[in-house]
């Protein structure tokens, strides 16, 4: 079973940085594409990256572009999420998603994919 684990996120003050992880198990991910997303309180959860697999292509955001950097490591299964000059607006609960399918990762929580249970990043001005 497809299992994909956010580590741990955290608070951390306006223009600080953190990286957040997401560790997939039950399937071998070289050939999926992840994706990250984000919920803040009170809306919708909405895009925030996402990376394909073998060229490795992302598509950032706007909102983050500059900002925040994926990366994967096919060995380790887990893909990243550099996020630098964080501001209080990136507060929200940070999502993994995983598929073989680009849309069903790129379509959100009904699009089919693999979902992490989130983590939450808390950022303080």
């Amino acid at each position: 079973q497809v299992q994909l684990v956010e580590s741990e996120g955290g608070l951390v003050q306006a223009g600080g940085s953190l990286r957040l992880s997401c560790a997939a198990s039950g399937s071998t991910f070289g050939d999926h594409a992840f994706a990250w997303f984000r919920q803040a309180p009170g809306k919708e959860r909405e895009f925030v990256v996402v990376t394909r697999p073998f060229r490795g292509d992302t598509n950032y955001a706007d909102s983050v572009k500059g900002r925040f950097t994926v990366s994967r490591d096919n060995a380790k299964n887990t893909v990243y999420l550099q996020m630098n000059s964080l501001k209080p607006g990136d507060t929200a609960v940070y999502y993994c998603a995983a598929d073989l399918s680009f849309r069903r990762v790129v379509a959100g929580p009904d699009g089919g994919a693999y979902w992490g249970k989130g983590t939450r990043v808390t950022v303080s001005s």
